[in-house]
């Protein structure tokens, strides 16, 4: 069966040539101007993955907006944010609502459909054999390779698929620092420094909701992150 992509972009020119290049790859493409038809869909049915833009017609950040109802939605759910905003504070705000992407509109369009399936192999290789089928448990940590399910003793932590990687890449090898390069790598995501720091406190914050003390993750300071043996 095709993997579905919805675009939410205002400019038809631009929506129908992302559109007509995700159609070459083999891609099923469907096309919303606005906020209020995308989410009119979404509740139909989700797709595949997700490409915003940040502004949506009238609606200055209405793609933040989009990105917050859609993660309410689903956990899993990839999404990329494909905007002309280039700021660094723009790509850590559409990162900390829980992007697994962050790209403007200079991209190339091959460069963009590289990245898609990008995105889409990391939920492929997250269910291959070699990651473990089944469970990978730490304490209290259990994470649900098969599902993309993570759990802190019986309570289940929402985290996209970015986030998911990253406690996994941490969690796997207890007491090793990874480097944020190591993270990006491991994660098979191509994030800035802040960006992965950014990433790290959004996963902290998740836990702590669950567990005020939750201290599993460490700040390994001018080296990276581990997972507390």
């Amino acid at each position: 069966m095709r993997k579905s992509i919805a675009i939410v972009e205002d400019e038809p020119a631009i929506r129908e040539n992302y559109a007509e290049a995700f159609r070459r790859h083999g891609y099923a493409v469907d096309l919303h101007a606005d906020r209020p038809a995308a989410m009119r869909a979404f509740r139909e049915r989700l797709p595949d993955l997700v490409v915003i833009d940040i502004r949506l017609g009238d609606e200055v950040e209405g793609g933040y907006d989009l990105c917050r109802e859609l993660r309410a939605m689903s956990s899993e759910l990839p999404i990329i944010f494909l905007t002309a905003r280039d700021s660094e504070l723009d790509a850590v705000s559409g990162l900390r609502l829980g992007a697994d992407d962050y790209l403007t509109k200079d991209i190339s369009l091959a460069h963009l459909v590289a990245r898609v399936v990008a995105l889409f192999r990391r939920v492929e290789a997250l269910r291959e054999p070699d990651h473990g089928r089944g469970r990978l448990e730490r304490g209290r940590l259990t994470l649900d390779v098969e599902r993309l399910q993570t759990r802190w003793d019986a309570h289940e932590i929402p985290l996209s698929l970015t986030e998911f990687w990253l406690v996994h890449a941490l969690a796997r090898y207890p007491g090793h620092v990874k480097s944020r390069p190591q993270l990006m790598e491991a994660a098979n995501v191509v994030l800035d420094d802040d960006s992965v720091s950014s990433q790290i406190k959004r996963i902290r914050r998740k836990f702590q909701a669950i567990d005020a003390g939750f201290e599993a993750i460490q700040t390994v300071y001018g080296m990276g992150y581990r997972w507390r043996a």
